[in-house]
Order: structure tokens, then C-alpha cells, then sequence
């Protein structure tokens, strides 16, 4: 890890250095900086991860930092350290991991620091994380997960000839000849796809995907009939809405 510590006296900079070098062995690479305008230059160069902060310094206060930072991205943690008390709320307002008293306690600072370090792994792995939901976000705007027994496929909504439903699991068959048998109910999918227009609910145990119809049989009652031959009824009160539907989407 990456520490920064601005402090305009160079007697404060020293101290808290030599604490870091025998408290704090995960931080590997000590900046430092007299004052805030050079600090901030650190920060945008370098991004530390944990940033000791003088409050009481020339020309600018340590907590002003936000505003000579601007629009840049604060993925730091910050750890105040001032000879005023007075200043304890401002800084907490900043979102400060922790506040320090001068003269520095060497048990005091290391606690702070071990907050600080926590603080900064977890917000790597939230970013982490964040970043891979993302990923998934993206994939699901073409692909579905489906859970099977030895882990997770993804396929493409296109791949998917239709759902029919078997008790509390549901059957997918796919453009490929497979079958799936998911642990999930038919009416999940029917939530999940919902807004993809060209997945259509004929019938109350099927869900089909309209791309992948082959002929509409009139024989015997309304009939669907897939691209893998499999025969779907239309129930009574939805051919109308159906035909409406394919009308729509094919402009016939």
C-alpha cells in the first residue's frame, strides 16, 4: 500500500514516517508533501491509498482538500491529524476514517491505520465487484444464466427455442437439439424475459420465443409449431391476442 502524509512541519512528517516504518509493514511506499496544493498533485500522480492530513496549515486548511481535488475521484482514505479538537466535526464531515490528536500516540495512529487499510481492501473489492456486475449487465442484455447442476451456461436469448414448464422445474429447449432441466419454476423466466417482446406466454405451462416458430396449425384448435417440431396449444383466450401480436411483430 501507498501512504501520503502533508504536513507543513517537517519535524511531524519525520515522526509519522518513522511510526509507519515500524507499526505499519503492509505500507510499502511513504510520500510526502509540506502543503496541500503539493499533496494534491501526489494524490492526482501517485493515488495513495491512505493520506495522513494536517489540518492547521498556510494558505490552505486540510480541509479544503475536496475542493482542490475538484471532479477527481477521493479513492482514499483520509486520517486527520491537527493540535485543535475544535476541528473533530468538520473533518468527520469529510468522511475521514479516523482523527488524531497531536502529539501522535504510536498505539492511537496504528489502530487508525489498521481502520484505514480494512476500509481501503474492502472498497477494492466493492469496486471489484461493482466492475463484474457490470460485466454481467452487459451480458445479460443478450444472454441468460441458466443454473444446471454443474454450474452456470450462458446462452444466447436467440438460442432459445422455448420453456416449458415440469412441476417446479422448467425444461429449456434449445436451437442446438439440447434440453436443460433448470430448478427454477416457468413463471422465473417469464419475469426475467419480460421485456424482450419476442418471448411470448401461448399457454400457461410454455413460454416460447416467437423467432423460432415454424407453422401456425389452425387444426384441431390453435397449434404452434416449433422449429424442433415440438407442438404448443394457444389457450382460447389469448389466440386473439396472439394474432394481434404476430401481426405486430411481422407486419403481416
Amino acid at each position: 500500500m501507498k501512504a501520503l502524509i502533508i504536513d507543513d512541519e517537517n519535524k511531524a512528517r519525520r515522526l509519522l514516517r518513522c511510526i509507519i516504518e515500524e507499526f505499519c509493514p503492509e505500507i510499502i511506499t511513504i510520500f510526502e508533501a509540506p502543503e496541500l496544493e503539493t499533496g494534491v498533485e501526489i494524490i492526482k500522480a501517485e493515488q495513495p491509498d491512505i493520506v495522513y492530513l494536517d489540518i492547521e496549515m498556510p494558505k490552505y486548511s486540510g480541509l479544503q482538500i475536496l475542493e482542490l481535488l475538484e471532479d477527481v475521484s477521493v479513492n482514499f482514505q483520509i486520517i486527520f491529524t491537527t493540535a485543535y479538537n475544535q476541528y473533530a466535526v468538520e473533518a468527520f464531515k469529510l468522511s475521514a476514517i479516523d482523527y488524531l490528536l497531536k502529539p501522535i500516540d504510536k498505539e492511537e495512529f496504528k489502530q487508525a491505520t489498521d481502520k484505514a487499510i480494512e476500509a481501503q481492501k474492502s472498497r477494492t473489492l466493492n469496486n471489484q465487484f461493482a466492475e463484474l456486475k457490470k460485466a454481467f449487465n452487459q451480458l445479460a442484455l443478450s444472454k441468460i444464466a441458466l443454473e444446471i447442476p454443474k454450474g452456470v451456461i450462458f446462452i444466447s436469448h436467440d438460442d432459445i427455442l422455448l420453456f416449458e414448464a415440469d412441476g417446479m422445474y422448467t425444461k429449456v429447449y434449445l436451437q442446438n437439439g439440447e434440453t436443460q432441466l433448470i430448478c427454477k419454476p416457468l413463471k422465473h423466466f417469464v419475469g426475467q424475459l419480460r421485456s424482450l417482446s419476442f418471448f411470448y406466454k401461448p399457454h400457461r405451462s410454455y413460454l416460447i420465443n416467437l423467432k423460432h416458430i415454424k407453422e401456425l396449425s389452425r387444426k384441431d384448435g390453435y397449434h404452434l409449431i416449433m422449429k424442433n417440431n415440438k407442438t404448443i396449444p394457444i389457450v382460447k383466450d389469448k389466440r386473439e391476442n396472439f394474432m394481434s401480436v404476430i401481426q405486430q411483430i411481422f407486419n403481416t
